[in-house]
């Protein structure tokens, strides 16, 4: 479960490479958490390829057996800086679930997601999916060929069950918005209520990502939205089929980031700078010359200490392809991705838009105006940080100025219509616009009392 650098302190002059003085680090022993998944790799790679060690940064890395566990790891500071679900750092931030000042400098990947069915509600789904002149499914599958499925089982008086592994993860919002494009309805969440299930369709409950696929199979659940390697763990293993990927689901949609407490970059600054080069210089390694290193970092992550699954299964999203059916393997070259499209710049707009989802189901139960939401932003994400890292990076000759957006406001161009499920365009500025154009979920005033939607 852990890797730990040996350098000794006795040579460490003599190991540490000639830029290592170039920022005068206040703490080089450092605790880093992760889940078993396949986007944790920057971590891997800036582990494995010498870039913490280059910054004279001694790195643990430790695997952790959940999201909750991690994050109170950061809090209570057994852990530095952690691999972290998007939404962590915001709930934290604004006191939904355990309440700390989490920070992120860093975003670690875009996309990397699937919704997964088991094979039973796959043959279920079929009849109303449209095929290709080839005969297969066409994509992306609409959440309305499952609508008949879940309505049959309702009649039947059968709960019908899926799994996604946070409240506040990005599968969680992920699965939510696939579900209400199609017309079925996810569940709303209240301060008295916190199970997500107010006047749901499809039950929602959380599983951990590397169980998903055992609590599939046994039955308790009929689907589930998770990264990667276990949506084709599933397929390897006959017992289920992805439906939908992220990228299909939202083109190019941000994943984790790497959490850290302000009070970590307030008392080690240089320190924070140095981790997110490190981190900087493994994205671009993971995404340059078309994947070229996809092979080598897949080698890497199959190793027990990290993701711990099978070469092959991680290789099937990580190279460029995805296998929904078995044997029906498709292109999809940004599955994975961890540097293009400035994919580790911490956007305001991908905060807000967590914010947006949070409001929507009613984790944030009252209204608010859309300078909160950019206040909130603004006080998670740190493109201040990520910018001045990048400076040092361009500065060691690692990255060109062209490589980051130093001219941004902070905040992406508005995500076009024909990029989301649904066909509604996200405008980050206008986060009560954007939330009043959606069907379903809370706009407004409106708030969860009891069972109902008042307001």
């Amino acid at each position: 479960m852990k890797t730990t650098l040996t350098a000794l302190l006795a040579t460490t002059v003599l190991a540490l490479p000639a830029n290592a003085d170039w920022l005068d680090v206040e703490k080089d022993e450092l605790k880093f958490g992760f889940i078993k998944l396949t986007d944790m790799a920057p971590l891997a790679v800036a582990y494995e390829n010498g870039y913490f060690e280059d910054e004279g940064l001694f790195v643990t890395l430790e695997a952790q057996a959940n999201w909750k566990v991690l994050l109170d790891g950061v809090i209570d500071g057994q852990l530095d800086g952690a691999h972290m679900l998007a939404g962590q750092p915001l709930a934290a931030t604004i006191g939904f679930g355990t309440e700390a000042h989490i920070i992120t400098p860093f975003s670690m990947d875009l996309n990397g997601n699937g919704i997964t069915v088991s094979n039973e509600i796959w043959e279920q789904m079929k009849p109303n999916i449209p095929t290709n002149a080839d005969g297969l499914p066409q994509h992306p599958i609409s959440a309305s060929a499952l609508k008949p499925v879940v309505e049959d089982y309702k009649d039947q008086g059968k709960p019908f069950n899926m799994g996604m592994v946070f409240p506040v993860s990005t599968h969680n919002y992920e699965l939510r918005y696939w579900l209400a494009a199609g017309g079925l309805h996810p569940g709303f969440y209240s301060p008295e209520n916190i199970t997500g299930q107010i006047g749901a369709d499809v039950l929602l409950s959380v599983t951990p990502p590397p169980q998903m696929p055992a609590t599939l199979e046994a039955g308790t659940i009929y689907g589930y939205c998770v990264g990667e390697p276990w949506n084709q763990q599933a397929v390897f293993k006959g017992i289920g089929v992805p439906v939908i990927t992220d990228y299909e689901l939202w083109k190019n949609n941000p994943e984790k980031v790497f959490g850290i407490t302000a009070e970590f970059a307030e008392e080690y600054p240089n320190t924070t700078l140095a981790i997110v080069k490190a981190l900087i210089r493994a994205a671009i390694w993971l995404d340059e010359n078309d994947n070229a290193n996809r092979e080598e970092a897949v080698e890497i992550l199959a190793r027990s200490e990290y993701v711990g699954a099978d070469a092959e299964v991680i290789a099937n999203s990580m190279t460029g392809t995805f296998e929904y059916e078995k044997g029906d393997t498709r292109e999809v070259p940004d599955f994975n991705v961890f540097f293009r499209y400035n994919a580790t710049y911490p956007f305001y707009s991908d905060a807000v838009w967590y914010l947006t989802q949070m409001r929507r189901w009613g984790q944030i139960p009252e209204a608010k105006t859309d300078s909160w939401y950019d206040e909130v932003a603004k006080s998670v994400y740190k493109p201040e940080i990520y910018l001045e890292a990048a400076r040092l990076v361009i500065e060691d000759g690692y990255a060109s100025e062209e490589d980051f957006p130093f001219d941004s406001d902070g905040y992406k161009a508005p995500t076009p219509a024909e990029d989301i499920i649904d066909g509604i365009a996200f405008d980050g500025k206008t986060p009560n616009a954007y939330l009043d154009s959606l069907p379903i979920g809370l706009k407004g005033e409106q708030k969860v009392v009891g069972n109902d939607v008042q307001g």
